[in-house]
Parts: C-alpha cells; structure tokens; sequence
C-alpha cells in the first residue's frame, strides 16, 4: 500500500523541480523529502525521479504514478472534509425510529429543535414496535431509537444497546362516562376483573403486559376487542363495549371527550421509556445531540403545568 505522505512529496518534487524547493513548500527538511523519495522508489521498485542539468524530472514510472496522485489525495481530502462535517454536525445523515405513540408525542418538537440548530444533517425517522426496532439499532440499520420497556416484564430489548432513560409512561384505565366507576377518582385492577376489555394485538408488549397485570390481580381479563391504534381502542371505549388500559403518551396525543381517565390504586402499570445507541466510540455526534435535545424536550414536559 502506497504512503499517502510520500506521494504528497513525490508530486511536490516534481512540481517544484527540485528536493529543497519541495522542502521549503511542505516545510519540511530537505534530507526528509529525498528520504520519502528512496522510500518511495522502494516500495514501487521503480525509480522516480532523474536529475539533469534543469533540476529534477520525473521518470516514465514517476510521470505516471503522478497523473493518479491528484486524484487520490483529492478523494481523501474531499473524505476528510465530509468526515469533518459529521462530526461538526455540519452534514451527515442521522436515522431515527419511534414506537408509535412517542413518535407522534416526543420525537415532532425533538426533530424541529435539532433541524433548527443542525439544518445540514440530514433526519428520517421510521415508526415500529420495540422488538422490531432494537435488532436494527443492534445491526448498524439505525443510528438511535426510542423503545419501551415494562418493569418486570421479562422482555429486555435493550441488551447490548447504551440506553438513557427518558420518562416512565403510565397507563390509565379508560371507561365509558356513563360506566358504573366512571364516579371514583381512583380504581384498582380487581375493580375492572367483570368488565370486557378493549386492547391492542395480542402479540404486542403493551397487551402482553395487561394480561400479565389481570393475572397479578387474580383474574383474567376477557378481550372482546383489539386494535393496535389507540384512537380506534378509545372509539370503543366510548361505545361502550369495554374498558382498557391506555399509556400516558398515547392519551397526550390526544384524548377523546367521551371517554372517562382514572388512575389506577396502588400503582398504574408502567413502561420506562429509553432513548438506545449502539455501544462503542461509533456513536454519531448527531446521536449524542439528539438524545440531548430528547432529554430537553421531556424536562419542559414535566416542568410545565398540567392543563
């Protein structure tokens, strides 16, 4: 492999015309530029360079290996200002994805921030479950990610990922307003253990986790409906057809006039949201502002007062 340095010096040479004319350009000494071209001539098995009367000139081999010279150091000098950019933020792609209900919620205000302090980074985000997301963060798909994990649920996604936690997002009973608890400012599980439930897929984490709180009250829960978007589960439960467990950010992203929010006594199940990286020093200084501006966006939320 040829030494990018030495070939600086070999076209320095044979653009000055002479060994101390190319040292005084690169500042270099003279005794180094004739040593980078002996080992230069080394290494291609060729000589490079002659001396006549007129100073130095290049050989056929050294003419030739020249006309390439050019065009390698502009590539490398061209890879290094891109390097330069994305690592100053001043260009890059950063790639992104959200579970759905912290998409619509954190991630809007999240990006427009970032866009207005780092406009040449180039932003996408996807949208998908935790367990589709973290093996793409994992593989080098992604660059950051939002996921969700419950307390004791035996569902770890995030192994071999850095994680920062960025909220806990509750879950709230939602009934109809004319349901017979509708009344009580606070309910428990066992309260809800004769209602039909309303729920997200059963192959989902959320209603994988409902199903293991029922049990811990002591009961199953029967579900009479499933949807995996939470407007349609609340467009249920003001129907009137049953009652459900809704998380937090989902109700911020918009809650229905006809559908009736209680906590739930002692504590409302919960699932801790993280921002993930990958491990390592590969982590983009985009990704590393990114979860600045993430963890930003969520201490105004708590800062600011409950409507």
């Amino acid at each position: 492999m040829l030494n990018v340095s030495r070939l600086r010096v070999l076209r320095e040479v044979i653009s000055q015309g002479s060994f101390s004319a190319a040292a005084a350009a690169l500042s270099y000494t003279q005794s180094a530029v004739s040593q980078a071209i002996a080992t230069l001539e080394a290494e291609t098995g060729a000589t490079l360079v002659e001396r006549d009367r007129r100073g130095i000139r290049p050989t056929a081999a050294g003419a030739a290996l020249v006309e390439h010279v050019d065009g390698i150091i502009g590539r490398l000098e061209a890879a290094e200002a891109d390097l330069d950019a994305i690592l100053g933020l001043r260009g890059g792609r950063l790639m992104m994805a959200s579970f759905p209900t912290a998409g619509a919620t954190l991630m809007p205000p999240a990006i427009a921030r970032f866009r207005a302090e780092h406009p040449e980074v180039e932003l996408s985000l996807v949208e998908g479950e935790p367990e589709e997301i973290a093996p793409r963060l994992a593989a080098g798909e992604l660059d950051l990610a939002l996921l969700f994990e419950f307390r004791d649920g035996g569902e770890r996604l995030t192994g071999g990922l850095k994680q920062i936690d960025l909220v806990a997002d509750p879950m709230h009973v939602a009934l109809p307003p004319d349901h017979r608890l509708a009344g009580h400012a606070v309910l428990s599980l066992e309260d809800l253990r004769d209602e039909a439930w309303v729920q997200t897929s059963a192959r989902s984490p959320c209603a994988r986790h409902v199903v293991r709180c029922c049990r811990a009250a002591g009961f199953e829960p029967v579900v009479s409906f499933e949807s995996d978007d939470y407007q349609t589960v609340q467009g249920l439960v003001a129907s009137g057809v049953g009652v459900a467990l809704i998380p937090e950010l989902a109700l911020r992203s918009g809650t229905r006039e006809d559908i009736v929010v209680r906590e739930l006594h002692p504590e409302s199940p919960q699932r801790r949201v993280v921002v993930a990286t990958r491990r390592g020093k590969g982590v983009l200084p985009a990704a590393q502002s990114m979860v600045t501006t993430l963890r930003e966006i969520v201490a105004e939320r708590r800062r600011a007062p409950t409507p």
